[in-house]
């Protein structure tokens, strides 16, 4: 059966979108100038804070000297806050609004700004009011240093111990260590990116936390700085203390993406053999306790393991295998490659080998 679900709804005459709901313009030839900087904003149900997060970002990003664009993302908010930003958009041409049909999170928010955004440099900014625009200016500046990402610091949190700083602190120390990138806040939402190190990274899950994780597979050079963090003023965070469980959840799987993306029988082959060896081992003392001790096999347990740890080990030799199966035709059939060329130096024209 065939979909009913519509396209999107895409309005460009804000002037008839003042008085009108839906207005679908023919479509006009024209260029699109490519603005040097993106803000990307996920909205759900801020409606008491968008208007003043608005007024900060125009006063900090009119001093810094370069075109910039602001990139709403509604996250399905049900509390007016499409409405405030879709007469922000009415007003100023800076302004762009992406409106989800529900709420879907915030990973795919931000999935959502990186698709549409359209500046060299992006950057994620909360709307609560607790990031402060007044960071990205110092953002910008780091990168200018040569850096590919900057990510903010929260040094001094206005936020419960107890449900927010300590279970953060801890996630915060296990990424670093499972991850191998040293950061002090992943939770913080004020980030500043080259285009090209995240142009391609997809998000899942609630991974938008780890996109310094993605664009250093990339060979980003990654660095971090304190940022302002101002007491929530209004409305009540998102966000529990079961976060903490997703997270730990979403780390497993950057771990297992990291290491062994493009070799899955190491991971499972590793298992698969050491379950293999516990069966054979538990077979020998089986052996030896009926040769040498007259004990039936009866009369202990180890068949049972003998045969459990045995077909556990065929099973999970037999999954890596055909998880090797699948990345092979996940590189091939898109003509992925398993490295990233950072510089090429040749003293005459090359072209790569056609695959």
């Amino acid at each position: 059966m065939l979909s009913t679900r519509t396209a999107p709804t895409i309005v460009t005459d804000r002037r008839a979108a003042a008085t009108a709901e839906v207005v679908k313009p023919a479509p006009v030839d024209r260029p699109v100038t490519r603005p040097n900087l993106s803000i990307i904003i996920p909205v759900y149900n801020e409606v008491d804070t968008i208007q003043a997060l608005y007024d900060q970002l125009v006063a900090s990003l009119s001093s810094i000297g370069c075109t910039w664009e602001l990139v709403f993302i509604d996250d399905g908010s049900d509390d007016g806050s499409y409405e405030i930003i879709r007469q922000l958009w009415i007003k100023d041409t800076n302004v762009r609004v992406i409106k989800f049909a529900r709420n879907f999170g915030k990973t795919p928010a931000m999935s959502a700004g990186h698709d549409y955004a359209r500046g060299d440099v992006i950057i994620h900014i909360d709307a609560d009011l607790q990031n402060d625009p007044k960071d990205i200016p110092r953002l910008l500046e780091k990168l200018d240093e040569g850096y590919d990402v900057v990510s903010g610091w929260r040094k001094k949190r206005h936020d419960e111990l107890f449900l927010r700083l300590i279970p953060s602190w801890i996630a915060n120390r296990l990424i670093s260590k499972m991850t191998g990138v040293q950061l002090s806040d992943y939770g913080c939402c004020l980030k500043a990116y080259r285009r090209e190190v995240i142009q391609d990274v997809r998000l899942y899950g609630e991974m938008h936390r780890f996109v310094p994780i993605y664009a250093s597979w990339q060979g980003a050079r990654v660095v971090e700085i304190p940022v302002i963090h101002h007491p929530r003023r209004f409305g009540k965070s998102k966000y529990g203390i079961s976060r903490t469980f997703k997270v730990i959840l979403d780390l497993i799987t950057v771990t297992f993406m990291s290491n062994y993306l493009t070799k899955p029988l190491y991971v499972f082959g590793s298992i698969g053999l050491s379950s293999l060896v516990v069966s054979a081992a538990a077979f020998a003392w089986m052996v030896v306790l009926r040769l040498f001790y007259d004990t039936h096999f009866i009369d202990t347990p180890l068949p049972v393991l003998v045969a459990m740890f045995f077909m556990v080990g065929v099973q999970l030799i037999l999954m890596g295998l055909l998880a090797e199966l699948l990345i092979r035709t996940y590189h091939e059939s898109q003509d992925k490659r398993t490295y990233v060329v950072g510089t090429i130096l040749e003293s005459e024209s090359f072209e790569p080998a056609e695959q």
